[in-house]
């Protein structure tokens, strides 16, 4: 795949300082790349990599003031989201060039499968399932019954999806996800046993989600698990039954989300986040790594460290203070001792 400058500047809703007629082939880092690749600077520690790039082109902000003779330059908003969107122009190019059923896949005959579609070997589809326009789907994927799948996914190989699911369109399923899985319902009887709580709900993704490998999505008791559009889930995210996702939130790995628990739409949770049941956490909360949510709180916005989570700026006076904890003991001490002298 190929682009022309004057198309990326196009795509890219920039301008070219220097020639718009060449090819670019390929995407590299300034320290190499070549005549045919596109790099970029969003970092201005790396500037003196620029000077010295042999890049065919350099994604740029629009106010950058080069200091010396650089490479062809494109000036965006934001070089490193334009060059997520080159990336993602080039990988979509390889992916859609795969077409058709190899062999051996199963297919049940009550099956929909839309144009374009590709599914990989050992691949299984079950019956009543609607695979939409230009979906891929990898070897060794496992699709239950009655399962939508939308158009341009991608299930890379190994992801089961269990019976009744949805998935909206351009989601993306990295390998081992599990959608659908068993909710962890069980009543715990007087004898001290636990009696199993069919899970009879399902799970919905919305458009353009990305689910990471490994991941997984227990279907719900009853109703359903939703994850808005637009949302990311890092590898190794468990999110429990009937749980809600706001659209446009991201997760990092490692992070478990108890069940009946709703998210609000744009939050952002660092790794080993883990959160209770049966709680409401608002829009645009950010929860740093290892934060341990315990009860509902209704402001939105907030910044939450440490476990119990608290407000940041409060959770590093706190830190402050623990910090000096000995020394406060031995100070402490020293009185205790000089009350009993008296």
């Amino acid at each position: 795949m190929q682009f022309k400058v004057a198309e990326l500047a196009v795509l890219l809703n920039g301008a070219v300082e220097g020639n718009d007629d060449k090819y670019l082939n390929q995407v590299a880092r300034l320290s190499e790349a070549d005549g045919s690749s596109l790099s970029f600077l969003a970092n201005h520690k790396y500037e003196g990599q620029l000077y010295r790039s042999k890049a065919g082109a350099v994604l740029v902000s629009k106010d950058f003031k080069p200091k010396q003779k650089t490479p062809v330059l494109i000036r965006v908003d934001d070089p490193y989201s334009a060059f997520a969107v080159v990336l993602e122009q080039f990988e979509r190019s390889a992916i859609i060039a795969k077409i058709g059923i190899e062999d051996p896949v199963h297919v049940d005959k009550a099956a929909v499968i839309g144009e374009e579609t590709y599914l990989g070997a050992f691949s299984y589809v079950s019956r009543g399932c609607t695979i939409g326009k230009g979906t891929k789907i990898y070897p060794q994927v496992f699709i239950g019954d009655y399962v939508t799948i939308g158009e341009n996914c991608i299930l890379f190989p190994g992801v089961k999806i269990y019976a009744n699911s949805v998935i909206g369109d351009y989601c993306t399923l990295h390998a081992g996800a599990v959608i659908g899985s068993e909710g962890f319902g069980f009543a715990h009887q007087k004898d001290g046993t636990f009696k199993r709580v069919p899970q009879l709900g399902n799970v919905v993704l919305g458009n353009h989600v990305s689910i990471g490998a490994n991941t997984t999505i227990d279907r719900a008791t009853v109703h359903e698990t939703r994850i808005g559009s637009g949302v990311k889930l890092d590898n190794l995210v468990h999110i429990g039954h009937n749980v809600s996702v706001g659209k446009d939130s991201a997760i990092a790995a490692q992070t478990g989300i108890a069940g009946s628990t709703t998210i609000g739409e744009n939050c952002m949770f660092g790794g080993q986040v883990g959160i209770v049941g049966h709680l409401d956490i608002p829009n645009r909360t950010q929860i740093a790594p290892k934060g341990g949510i315990m009860s509902d709180f209704k402001e939105e916005g907030r910044v939450l460290l440490g476990a119990p989570a608290m407000d940041f700026r409060h959770t590093k006076k706190v830190w402050v203070v623990w910090k000096k904890l000995p020394e406060l003991q031995k100070k402490i001490e020293q009185l205790e001792a000089l009350l009993k002298k008296e």
